[in-house]
C-alpha cells in the first residue's frame, strides 16, 4: 500500500491545539481593509477553532497531524 500524503493546501491552512483540535485563521483580513472600521478588524486577529464538521474533514486531509 502506498503511503498516506498530506493535503498540501490544508498544511499551510490549520495548526492543531494541543487538544487535538484544529485552529484557522479568520477571512476578510487580507485587503481592502480602509473600508473596514477597526472593531472588525480587530476581531478578525488571531485564530479560531473550526466547526464541528470541518473538524473531520480536516482530520482526513492530514492524516499525520499537518507534518
Amino acid at each position: 500500500m502506498t503511503k498516506m500524503k498530506s493535503h498540501s493546501g490544508a498544511k499551510k491552512r490549520f495548526r492543531f491545539s494541543a487538544t487535538g483540535k484544529a485552529k484557522r485563521k479568520h477571512s476578510h483580513k487580507n485587503h481592502i481593509l480602509t473600508k473596514k472600521n477597526a472593531d472588525r478588524v480587530r476581531r478578525l486577529r488571531g485564530t479560531t477553532v473550526v466547526s464541528e464538521p470541518d473538524q473531520i474533514r480536516i482530520e482526513l486531509m492530514l492524516p499525520h497531524g499537518g507534518r
